[in-house]
């Protein structure tokens, strides 16, 4: 199910809802997603405990049991860390994205897992200007995926996280130490587990 699919203009669908609501964003004729992430906006508890920081636009579903999601992004990377992300999130200290991010001046696949507090994996240099981005859960086990075309799927990383049954699934738009950026996605699929 293409949760893009009864959203239009500036309305979203009763499934989805926002935490972090942007000034601008809009869902395109051929049902993509465009949001423009705020100056400074990220989702990140720094280990050393020197900064949280909560705060980029977080378009979501709750989604119970096992699921598997899928989008496909592209981002304007004008300023470090300018990134489109799947995320979960089960509670404001438990939560996990995988990102399209611009680091040290190359798109970058990365992710982030806060179990409390968050670390930061880099994965691949990525040649492609809009990359597949996949997260499945089955339990309290999640896996991360990204793909060029959407056929052939790359595991960034399989990991735990004490989690709800009933969690955040959805899309996000940072720019963590920029002044916005433009973040597309052309879908999110979700399918979830009877």
């Amino acid at each position: 199910m293409n949760l893009f699919d009864h959203c239009v203009d500036n309305a979203i669908s009763s499934e989805l809802k926002w935490l972090n609501e942007p000034d601008t964003w809009s869902f395109k004729q051929d049902s993509s997603f465009e949001v423009v992430a705020p100056p400074k906006s990220d989702f990140f508890i720094d280990p050393s405990g020197k900064s949280t920081r909560s705060s980029a636009p977080f378009l979501y579903k709750q989604v119970k049991g096992d699921f598997q999601v899928e989008t496909r992004v592209s981002v304007e990377m004008k300023d470090p860390y300018d990134s489109g992300c799947l995320m979960i999130m089960s509670d404001e200290s438990h939560w996990a994205k995988l990102c399209f991010e611009f680091f040290e001046n190359r798109p970058t696949i990365i992710s982030v897992v806060t179990n409390p507090t968050s670390d930061d994996c880099i994965s691949y240099k990525v040649e492609v200007r809009n990359p597949f981005l996949k997260i499945t859960r089955t339990g309290s086990c999640f896996s991360f995926y990204y793909s060029e075309d959407g056929q052939k799927w790359e595991t960034i990383r399989y990991f735990g996280l004490e989690c709800s049954t009933d969690i955040k699934v959805g899309i996000v738009a940072q720019s963590p130490t920029g002044e916005g950026c433009l973040v597309t996605f052309s879908h999110l699929l979700i399918n979830q587990s009877q």
